[in-house]
């Protein structure tokens, strides 16, 4: 698996310890910065190089961290295939992609603490798309996600 990371000011030592984190699991990682915790460089500019990855499959997955996760999550959900989903618990994290199928997690340094962001990435990296659903809700699923590509077609051209 690859994964691109990237923070702002507010986000960067927990992206330190994420991306630590993810090497040690040997997950091959892109960081696209900050790579300074002093660094003026807006949310926005790193979240949209983590979605451009996402987006064009250069990765399979992306990581962002900022102060809450909320704009970092705004952000890269305005790129073509990116689902990108702010995560504040374990909870949030499984749900996000077995029922979103999110390629993306946001996370927040004010309010997450390392050791659970950690157990948050945990549950996101190793939950599947349906996974933990009836065949019913399975096939609901992947159709919604083609409705969705449908909508994405249409607003992206």
């Amino acid at each position: 698996m690859k994964i691109a990371i990237g923070a702002d000011a507010y986000g960067f030592k927990l992206k330190e310890v994420l991306k630590i984190y993810l090497k040690e699991k040997g997950i091959e990682v892109i960081d696209v910065g900050i790579n300074e915790p002093e660094s003026e460089t807006p949310y926005y500019e790193i979240a949209s190089l983590v979605a451009q990855k996402v987006s064009k499959r250069s990765v399979d997955r992306g990581v962002l961290v900022c102060g809450t996760g909320m704009g970092m999550a705004i952000i890269a959900n305005k790129f073509s295939g990116v689902y990108a989903s702010v995560c504040e618990n374990t909870y949030s994290a499984e749900k996000s992609r077995s029922i979103n199928n999110s390629n993306v997690i946001t996370m927040g340094e004010f309010i997450t603490a390392p050791h659970l962001a950690k157990d948050i990435l945990d549950i996101w990296l190793n939950t599947e798309f349906t996974q933990g659903w009836e065949k019913p809700m399975k096939e609901w699923l992947h159709n919604s996600m083609k409705d969705i590509s449908k909508l994405e077609s249409k607003q992206f051209k």
